[in-house]
């Protein structure tokens, strides 16, 4: 782990929190409430200084943050205090973090859409299951997705979603198969079987990119092949490699046979006749060479930057939902966790892989971690914002009857212990995941 690398994960979510503090206090002005403290960590306090009413303050633990106001034990309720004011605008000071988070990760995918543009996808068939209506089309894993239905396909979702709209039909499909296009028919199952999808085919999205070779480990099959790190890989057994699918798809389809890998190396077109072993590994390159896609963006017309950013903003949330959704299943382990020195490890090695200019990776970790404090800090949990945030919406449906203060309190202290608990947890998890060599995106 490259420890400058590293250390810049500091500035990221320090400048994240103090915009998410910054809600809070916000909102309290906005509501007349009279903040008390306004604190970056947690304590015990190191340095202070009050200015009017407020003290700013720096804390000795360096993870999150907080705005400490009047009322917040329920027992002032002077006109300034949290207590007195309405439900509503408590409910707008406890939500108003999350809120600037969101604000603050909208506009920088803006930025990126902007000035960075946008990736195009390819969307390729990966498995086809016999009997489907995929498999009477003539359909293979490796065709990529044209048009369907005369629909022109930019991600799997599309085609899920167009296959959808047009069960029950018949229609063209268009699809690219080694560099040729074919028309084909199909028509999607109005009652398929359980977890096989309209067309009974496994999909998969990959970003048009120039596939380049990091590192080759010395016992690897791409080693004894003579692919080298610098390689550039053009083809697969003559067939134009665009994106890192083009590539694994006949590699992991061809198991058990030999191939020709056309590659680049310092401007020199040359092939590799690479034998395939049999047993290819499932979740890694086939070939166990470490690669980089360098991927191609194309600028955004200023008109379709509204549209680009939504699009982007959602699917990053989908994305977000989903791995919450595998945390709390049990699906994702805790080594998989990571803390704030955990982040300081991810941003190293996102930066050292990353073929991108060093302020759109940072934007890009910006972007993700703003809205990962959103979605964590709205969570029902105590000491969380999205824990006060019930026992506001408690009261509006005891119509307007309060859960006592200390009862409140006790709850909040409760989960803040807890949570300060995981925290270290998760720490010691960081820490040995570092010294062990681990990394975060294996």
């Amino acid at each position: 782990m490259t420890i400058l690398y590293a250390l810049l994960i500091v500035p990221i979510l320090g400048i994240l929190i103090l915009i998410h503090e910054f809600g809070h206090y916000w909102a309290a002005r906005r509501a007349g409430i009279r903040v008390e403290e306004f604190g970056i960590g947690i304590p015990p306090r190191v340095w202070g200084r009050k200015r009017g009413d407020t003290i700013w303050s720096i804390n000795a633990i360096p993870m999150g943050g907080f705005v400490k106001v009047a009322g917040e034990d329920g027992k002032d309720l002077t006109p300034e205090s949290m207590h007195a004011k309405t439900a509503g605008q408590r409910a707008l000071f406890i939500t108003a973090g999350v809120i600037f988070n969101l604000i603050t990760a909208v506009l920088l995918v803006a930025a990126l859409v902007m000035f960075q543009g946008e990736p195009r996808l390819n969307t390729y068939i990966s498995e086809v299951l016999p009997g489907s209506p995929a498999a009477a089309a003539g359909w293979q894993p490796g065709d990529r997705f044209v048009t369907y239905n005369g629909h022109e396909v930019n991600s799997a979702r599309e085609v899920r979603d167009l296959s959808e709209r047009y069960e029950g039909q018949t229609f063209p499909v268009v699809i690219e198969r080694a560099g040729q296009l074919l028309t084909t028919t199909v028509t999607p199952r109005v009652n398929p079987p359980v977890d096989q999808g309209r067309t009974g085919i496994r999909l998969g999205d990959s970003p048009i990119a120039t596939l380049r070779v990091d590192a080759v480990p010395p016992d690897s099959v791409a080693a004894a092949a003579g692919i080298q790190a610098g390689d550039i890989i053009t083809s697969v057994n003559g067939n134009q490699v665009t994106d890192y699918l083009s590539y694994s798809i006949p590699v992991r389809e061809a198991a058990g046979q030999t191939i020709s890998l056309g590659i680049l190396r310092a401007g020199q077109a040359l092939t590799l006749e690479v034998a395939v072993p049999t047993n290819l590994p499932e979740d890694t390159e086939p070939l166990a060479a470490d690669l980089v896609q360098d991927v191609k963006f194309w600028r955004v017309a200023w008109y379709q930057v509204p549209a680009e950013t939504v699009r982007q903003f959602f699917s990053a949330m989908g994305m977000m939902f989903s791995g919450l959704k595998s945390l709390i299943t049990g699906e994702t382990p805790l080594s998989d966790v990571a803390g704030p020195i955990g982040m300081g490890q991810l941003t190293s090695e996102v930066i050292r892989q990353s073929s991108m200019p060093l302020w759109v990776t940072l934007v890009n970790i910006g972007f993700f971690l703003s809205l990962n404090l959103a979605i964590l800090n709205l969570l029902p949990l105590p000491a969380l914002d999205g824990g006060r945030l019930v026992f506001v919406i408690l009261e509006v449906l005891r119509r307007g009857k309060k859960v006592a203060p200390e009862k409140e309190g006790m709850v909040h202290f409760v989960g803040l212990v807890v949570l300060l608990a995981l925290m270290f947890v998760v720490a010691f998890v960081d820490i040995d995941r570092i010294i062990s060599g681990n990394s975060l995106l294996e």
